[in-house]
C-alpha cells in the first residue's frame, strides 16, 4: 500500500510533510557547505599523515569547490530533465560514497579524487534540493523556507571551522569526511519515502550542455592550477603564463559557445546586467576572502604557534559570530540604504581587518583582525544575493541563482589558490613572512574591491531602472 506521505499533491494542496522535508534537505545542503570549511582545520593533520606537498594540500580545498561550482548549472539542467527527487537522491548517495572514499584516502591521488567526486555529487544535490524547496512551498511560506535555506550559507561556513576542530581533535581528520556517511544514508532513506514522486515536465525539456560544462570547468581548473603552481615555479614563468592564456581562451570559447548553443548552460547576457554582475563579483570576493582567512589562520595557529585543532576551532568562534553579526546588520539596513554603501563599507571593513595581522602576527592581533574582516565579508554575502536576485524576472530567478552559486564556489577555489602560493614559504617552513604576505594580499584585494564596488554597485532602485 502506498503511504500517504509519498502521494503527489496537487499544485494547490501543500504537502503535509513539507517542513519536515525542508529540515532534511537543509541538513543535506549544510553538509555540502560544511565540506568547504570543515576541512580547513584538518589540513595540517592531513598534510602530516599523508605527507602531502603544498599543491596537493591546496587541491584538497580547490578540487571540491571547483567541481561543485563548475558543474552546478549542469546539475540544474539534469534536474529539469530527470526530476528533482531522483537527481537529489543520486547526488546525495554519490556525495556520501565519495565522503567514505575520501576519509579512507592513503595518498594524495585518492584524497583529491574523492574530493572531485564529492564535488560532482554536490553539483547534483544542491540545485535539485533547492528546486524541491521551491516546488513544496508557495506564497509567504516559500519566502520563509528560502530564508531558512539562505541562512545555511554564512552560518554553515563559519560553523564548519568549529566542527572541524572538534572532529579533528577527537576521532581524527578522516572523520571530517566519514561523518557524512551515516547522516547521508539516513537522509536518503527518509527523503526517498517523504518526497513526492513528481515528474519533470515533458514539454520543452532542455538538452544537456555538456561541452559548456567542460569548457567552464577546465578553464577554471587551468587558472587555479596556474595560481597554485606559481608558489613554487614563480608568477612570471612560462608555465604560469601559458596556463593563464589557456584559461582566458577557454572562457572566450565558452562565451561564444553559449551564444550559439541550442540549450546553453547559462545566458551569458545576464552577466552584463549591472545588478547580476555586481552580485557575482561580490560573492566571488566574499568567498575568496573568507577561505583565505580560514586557510591562513588554521596553518598559522596550528603550524606556527603549535595550537591543537580544538583550540584553533575555538579561536575561530569570534569569526563565526562576527560573520553572522555582519550579515544580520546588513540585512536590516540594505532595504533602506541600497547596496552600494553597505558593499563599499563591507569591503573596507574587510580590508582593515586583514591589515591588522599583516602588520602584527601576534595571536591576539590575528584573532581580532580576522574577526573584523569576517564582519565585512558577512555583509557582502547578503549584499551579493540581494543585489543579484532582487530585480530579476521570475523566469530568470533560477539561472541567476545558479550563476551566483557558481561564483561562490569559484571564489573559494580562487582564495585558496592565491593565498597558498603567496604564503608558500610559511606553509612549508617556520617563517611568518608568508602568512603576513597572505594577509597583505587579502587586504589589498579587499581595498581594490571596495573601489570596484563603489563604481559597479547600483544605488537604491527607482522603479527598477537599475535592473538593466
Amino acid at each position: 500500500m502506498t503511504r500517504p506521505a509519498v502521494r503527489p499533491t496537487s499544485p494547490h494542496e501543500p504537502h503535509p510533510a513539507r517542513w519536515r522535508i525542508l529540515g532534511f534537505l537543509g541538513v543535506a545542503q549544510l553538509m555540502l557547505i560544511l565540506d568547504v570549511t570543515v576541512v580547513a582545520i584538518a589540513l595540517p593533520h592531513i598534510e602530516t599523515d599523508l605527507a602531502l606537498g603544498r599543491e596537493a594540500l591546496t587541491w584538497t580545498v580547490s578540487a571540491y569547490t571547483l567541481t561543485f561550482g563548475g558543474l552546478m548549472l549542469l546539475g540544474g539542467r539534469i534536474t529539469d530533465l530527470m526530476g528533482a527527487k531522483r537527481v537529489m537522491l543520486a547526488g546525495l548517495l554519490l556525495f556520501t560514497a565519495a565522503s567514505l572514499v575520501t576519509g579512507l584516502a592513503g595518498s594524495a591521488g585518492m584524497l583529491v579524487g574523492g574530493r572531485v567526486a564529492q564535488g560532482v555529487g554536490a553539483a547534483l544535490l544542491s540545485p535539485a534540493a533547492l528546486s524541491l524547496v521551491v516546488a513544496l512551498f508557495d506564497g509567504e511560506e516559500r519566502n520563509r523556507a528560502l530564508g531558512v535555506w539562505s541562512a545555511l550559507g554564512g552560518g554553515g561556513a563559519a560553523l564548519g571551522v568549529l566542527l572541524g576542530g572538534l572532529i579533528t581533535a577527537g576521532p581524527g581528520w578522516s572523520w571530517v569526511f566519514h561523518v557524512n556517511v551515516p547522516i547521508g544514508l539516513v537522509i536518503a532513506a527518509v527523503l526517498a519515502v517523504l518526497l513526492p514522486a513528481r515528474q519533470a515536465s515533458s514539454a520543452g525539456r532542455p538538452r544537456l550542455d555538456v561541452l559548456g560544462a567542460i569548457l567552464v570547468t577546465s578553464s577554471s581548473a587551468s587558472l587555479i592550477y596556474a595560481l597554485i603552481a606559481a608558489g613554487e615555479r614563480g608568477w612570471l614563468t612560462a608555465l604560469t603564463g601559458w596556463l593563464v592564456i589557456a584559461a582566458a581562451v577557454g572562457y572566450v570559447v565558452f562565451v561564444l559557445w553559449q551564444r550559439r548553443a541550442r540549450s546553453p548552460l547559462m545566458d551569458v547576457r545576464l552577466l552584463v546586467r549591472r545588478p547580476l554582475a555586481t552580485g557575482a563579483f561580490l560573492i566571488l570576493m566574499a568567498t575568496a576572502l573568507m577561505i583565505a582567512v580560514f586557510f591562513l589562520g588554521t596553518f598559522y595557529f596550528q603550524q606556527a604557534r603549535g595550537y591543537g585543532p580544538l583550540q584553533t576551532g575555538l579561536l575561530f568562534l569570534p569569526v563565526a559570530l562576527a560573520t553572522m553579526l555582519g550579515a544580520n546588520l546588513t540585512g536590516r539596513v540594505i532595504g533602506r540604504w541600497g547596496g552600494r554603501g553597505p558593499a563599499v563599507a563591507g569591503l573596507a571593513v574587510a580590508a582593515i581587518g586583514m591589515a591588522v595581522p599583516a602588520v602584527s602576527m601576534h595571536p591576539v592581533s590575528v584573532v581580532v583582525g580576522v574577526a573584523v574582516a569576517a564582519a565585512g565579508t558577512g555583509a557582502m554575502f547578503v549584499i551579493a544575493s540581494a543585489t543579484a536576485l532582487g530585480q530579476v524576472a521570475p523566469h530568470e530567478a533560477g539561472i541567476a541563482s545558479g550563476i551566483v552559486s557558481t561564483f561562490h564556489e569559484f571564489g573559494a577555489s580562487l582564495g585558496a589558490a592565491v593565498v597558498s602560493s603567496v604564503a608558500a614559504a610559511s606553509l612549508v617552513g617556520n617563517t611568518l613572512s608568508g602568512f603576513a604576505g597572505g594577509f597583505t594580499v587579502a587586504a589589498v584585494a579587499a581595498a581594490v574591491g571596495a573601489v570596484v564596488a563603489a563604481l559597479l554597485t547600483p544605488g537604491r532602485s527607482r522603479r527598477g531602472e537599475e535592473a538593466r
